[in-house]
Order: C-alpha cells, then structure tokens, then sequence
C-alpha cells in the first residue's frame, strides 16, 4: 500500500513538474527577450533557474506562454524578432519602460494576441505592414513612442478592436478610411501626430464609440455630416488642426458630451491649457489598473 501511494505521488509530482513547462522554443525567446531588455536590472528579476511559470509577469496556460505583463519594470533595450516564437501569446504589456529601437517584424506573429500594449516606451520606425494579421487584438496601445510612418490600411482588418490608442507618436499621412471595419471599438486616440487630410467619413461606422481624440494634427477639410451616426460618443477632441468648417458638429447634443473641444470661432481654446496629461485617454485608464 505505501508503495502504492509512493507511486501516486510521483506520478502527480511528475504531472505538475511537465505542466509547468514550457517548449524549449518558448523559454529561449523568453531568455532573449530577458537579455535584450538588460533583465539584470530590471525592477523585478527572473530566476532562469526556475521554471518558467516562477517569473515575475509571465503566466502560463497549458504548457504554453499565455502572457507577459512586465509593466514599468525598467526595461532598456530592444524587443528581439523572437518574441515571434511566443506563438500562443495572448496579452504583452511592456509599457511604462524604456525600450528603444524598431518593432520586430516578427511581432505580427503573434496571431492570438488580444491586448499589446507599449505605450510609454521609445520605440522607432513604423508600424508594421501586416499589422492587420492579428485579427485577435483587443487592445493596441502605442502613445507615447517615437513611430513614424503612416497607419497602415491593413489596420482595418483588426476587426476585435476596442481601443486604438497611437498618440503622442510621428505618425504622418491620412487616416486610413479601413478604420470604419473597427465596428466594435470604443476608444480611439490619435492626438498629437502629423496627420494630415480629411477625417474619412468611414468613421460614421464606429457606432460603439465613446472616445474619439484627434487633436493637434494638420488634418484639414469639413467634418463628416457622418459624425452624427456616433451616438455613443461622450468625449471628442478635435482641436488644434485646420479644418475648414465645423458646420456638421451643430447637430450635435453637447450636453451629452463629458468633453467637446473643437477650435470654435468664438470661443478658442488652446488645448495645451487643457488639464489632463497629453495622453490623457489610455494613461488614466490604464496606469492604475496595472501599477499595484
């Protein structure tokens, strides 16, 4: 009976050891990714010694790498392109660090991943072309960057979006008229880049959206009669771009509106004496929920 009972609990013993694990695959793009970011000096460290499931941010979910939340954790350096080997990845949240150089072209990779979230780092170079690849996305989080380039039209195909949030960046060129496929999203924010253009009437179709900030831009042209299809929307920026009539925004109820600024003729407000932080939508909503 004792050897019996022995048995048992080697075998359970040995059942959660292999669990725990993670493919060979996984655990080396999780220690490149480590080395990358100067690991060593990082707020909350990892034992590579110990499983995988031990380190600080990482989850796993049966036998594979589920998630990555190392926010504000002082991460310096560069996301490696094997972060694309972490292909049941579901949530990456980096933001709030120091990470520099070039998004990994391999990041699109990463077809099960729900939220990205970067903002607050110092990452160059343009979004990927194939951004559209990762239908899954929830949540894309980029303000607070150095990117450059232009929305790439594929962004349309993102579908499950409902935050965007690419503010405080470099990004230049129109706003792509894809954004109307994002039917599903609340929460959209592109202040303070150099778009220029009309805002596309395709922006009528994002019915569920509640937060709309497109403010110091160059974008320029009338404002889409479209803009009253948007009956959720309580908070819209627009301020501090070159538009040349605001005659559409009359249909609007303002009372429903928690903020409504736009450079009216009357009444001019500069957006830098606003007071909230210049990435005021996704900064509030999402510092507290991850800073415990």
């Amino acid at each position: 009976m004792k050897k019996l009972v022995y048995f048992l609990m080697l075998t359970i013993m040995a059942g959660n050891q292999v669990f725990a694990q993670v493919p060979n695959k996984e655990k080396k793009a999780l220690i490149e990714f480590y080395d990358a970011t100067n690991g060593k000096d990082w707020v909350q460290i990892w034992n590579l010694d110990e499983p995988v499931s031990t380190w600080y941010g990482v989850t796993v979910a049966n036998g594979h790498v589920s998630q990555i939340n190392l926010f504000r954790n002082n991460l310096v350096g560069f996301v490696p392109e094997s972060i694309g080997r972490l292909e049941q990845l579901e949530i990456l949240n980096l933001a709030f660090n120091s990470i520099s150089g070039e998004l990994p072209k391999d990041l699109v990779k990463l077809k099960d991943l729900k939220v990205m979230r970067l903002e607050m780092n110092r990452l160059k170079g343009s979004l990927p072309e194939a951004l559209g690849k990762m239908e899954k996305l929830e949540e894309l989080v980029m303000f607070n960057n150095l990117l450059t380039g232009s929305i790439p039209e594929s962004i349309g195909n993102l579908v499950n979006l409902r935050v965007l949030n690419l503010s405080s960046n470099l990004l230049k060129g129109i706003i792509p008229g894809s954004l109307g496929n994002l039917v599903h999203l609340q929460s959209l924010g592109l202040f303070e880049n150099n778009l220029e253009g009309a805002i596309p009437t395709e922006v009528g179709n994002l019915t569920a959206l509640r937060e709309l900030v497109l403010a110091n831009n160059q974008l320029e042209g009338d404002i889409p009669t479209e803009f009253g299809q948007l009956a959720s929307l309580r908070i819209l920026q627009i301020q501090n771009n070159k538009f040349n009539s605001f005659k559409s925004l009359q249909s609007m109820d303002e009372a429903r509106f928690t903020v409504f600024d736009y450079d009216k003729k009357d009444d001019k407000q500069n957006f830098k004496d606003v007071n909230f932080s210049r990435t005021r939508m996704a900064d509030t909503k999402f510092e507290d929920d991850n800073d415990e």
